[in-house]
């Protein structure tokens, strides 16, 4: 077991680099003019990257990266830009993809520091009763590493007003009531 995780990461790495194939809407990563950047680095990669080192972590497969659903994450994002409120895209009923959302005060934050706050919620998570520990919430946890979630899109907008706004989809989405994320 100990030599599995540092397998699963450098797997991880392997594939952020390669070229996604064979889906609907994938995309490869994307490094050009009109890819927004943070520190020098592509958005999608810092997002595919974070969110591939917490799956690779619990074994669960790796995420491709999807254009489609970038796409929807730019348009949310951009709804945010005026507000910057931590508001779904959707309402909880509605859902036809799985959705994070990330609020952060000052410009300086990028998605590792969402998807960390994402996967820190796993210390609320109790597997053996599928439930976040009282007054506490897993969701944006269980979502990340939801086992048959395949596809992720996700988008990073600083708004009027300064702060950081960002916000990952999935397809399938994940957090069914009274199923396991893995």
């Amino acid at each position: 077991m100990k030599l599995y995780r540092p397998l699963a990461l450098a797997l991880a790495f392997l594939v952020l680099i390669s070229v996604p194939s064979g889906t609907t809407g994938a995309s490869p990563l994307r490094r050009g003019p009109d890819d927004e950047t943070l520190h020098g680095e592509s958005l999608q990669l810092q997002f595919l990257y974070a969110h591939n080192t917490v799956r690779a972590a619990k074994g669960e497969p790796l995420l491709t990266w999807d254009s489609q659903l970038e796409s929807y994450a730019r348009w949310w994002a951009g709804q945010r830009r005026s507000d910057c409120a931590l508001e779904h895209s959707f309402d909880e009923g509605d859902f036809r993809l799985g959705e994070n959302i990330f609020w952060g005060g000052g410009s300086g934050w990028g998605p590792s520091d969402a998807v960390s706050m994402w996967a820190g919620e796993e210390r609320y998570y109790r597997h053996g009763s599928n439930t976040c520990e009282g007054g506490h919430e897993c969701g944006h946890y269980t979502q990340l590493v939801w086992r048959s979630t395949r596809l992720v899109g996700c988008a990073r907008v600083v708004c009027d007003d300064g702060d950081v706004f960002m916000t990952c989809n999935y397809y399938p989405p994940g957090n069914y009531v009274g199923e396991r994320p893995y």
